[in-house]
């Protein structure tokens, strides 16, 4: 009996500490100041634009009231550093921040966990604990898995589209435009895609005052992607040593040709490979059935007569 006593003490203790901090995080975020204005300040002026996640854009008021102001307590460089090229290389500079990426964490990592498990004990809904402990590691990596579910869409956009834009840079040059005219005629006339607004922000950059070694450098950085990395390493070997640009982008576009035969060889035999999966699982049984069933069956009853 004491020892029940004793652990439902533990508990009330634990669900009054729980309590109170979250009593202290709402007082917090209540009468905190303005100091959350300054992670709000985007590099445009403008306001971020509607994420395409459902659950960020449910999340943004909650973050700015209540966990934008724990975020920028967070002053790790090298994580921040991290957390500024992932979001930066999935495209969502516009619309998501260092601060609102972190306050995403705590808001579903840590505060929800904590306020389920003080609804759980104050109300007794007899939900198991390690729920909470899965929400909170579900929240903690839920921004890192947008943003690498964001990377790896924009990778397969600009992986198909890249060959097609060096053959008509290609085109372009050898017709008589130079390098930036190309790549101007080329967003022109093309449709909305990944790699043509990476393309218009280049020429953006370009025309604000930076070279263009600076703005394609700041393209590989933006995309990531080895294939354009690599495109743009010789661009700017022809730049430094004179090359004739045509003949690069030439050279490219036969190679972009070849690199994408070959992907679509290793496509084409990994999938004959999972094709032998449901072979071995479905057909090959049923096959088998079809062939020894009835063999069977006038086995057993033959045998029986």
């Amino acid at each position: 009996m004491s020892v029940f006593f004793s652990l439902n003490f533990i508990w009330l203790l634990c669900g009054l500490g729980l309590a109170a901090l979250a009593v202290y995080f709402f007082s917090s975020a209540l009468f905190s100041n303005n100091s959350d204005a300054e992670a709000l300040a985007w590099a445009s002026g403008d306001e971020p634009v509607k994420s395409k996640s459902g659950l960020i854009n449910f999340s943004r008021p909650l973050v700015h009231n209540f966990t934008l102001q724990h975020a920028l307590r967070i002053k790790n460089p090298n994580y921040r550093e991290s957390v500024r090229k992932k979001i930066l290389t999935a495209g969502l500079s516009r619309e998501l921040n260092v601060d609102e990426f972190i306050g995403l964490q705590i808001l579903w990592g840590i505060m929800f966990p904590i306020a389920l498990t003080i609804l759980n004990f104050a109300l007794q809904l007899n939900y198991p604990y390690v729920l909470s402990l899965a929400i909170g590691f579900f929240g903690v990596y839920f921004p890192h898995m947008y943003c690498n579910s964001e990377k790896a869409r924009r990778y397969v956009s600009i992986a198909v589209e890249l060959p097609f834009f060096i053959d008509l840079m290609a085109l372009s040059t050898e017709a008589g435009l130079d390098f930036i005219g190309a790549m101007q005629r080329i967003v022109e006339k093309s449709e909305q895609s990944v790699l043509a607004e990476e393309l218009h922000i280049v020429l953006k950059d370009i025309k604000l005052g930076s070279s263009r070694k600076e703005a394609i450098t700041g393209l590989a950085e933006r995309l990531d992607v080895p294939e354009l990395t690599s495109f743009i390493a010789v661009v700017r070997d022809a730049d430094e040593t004179g090359a004739s640009i045509a003949t690069v982008l030439k050279d490219q576009s036969i190679q972009m040709r070849m690199e994408r035969f070959v992907r679509a060889e290793k496509a084409g035999a990994k999938a004959s490979q999972l094709m032998l999966i449901p072979m071995m699982v479905f057909i090959i049984p049923a096959v088998l059935i079809l062939v020894f069933g009835p063999i069977i069956l006038q086995f057993w009853y033959g045998g029986a007569n």
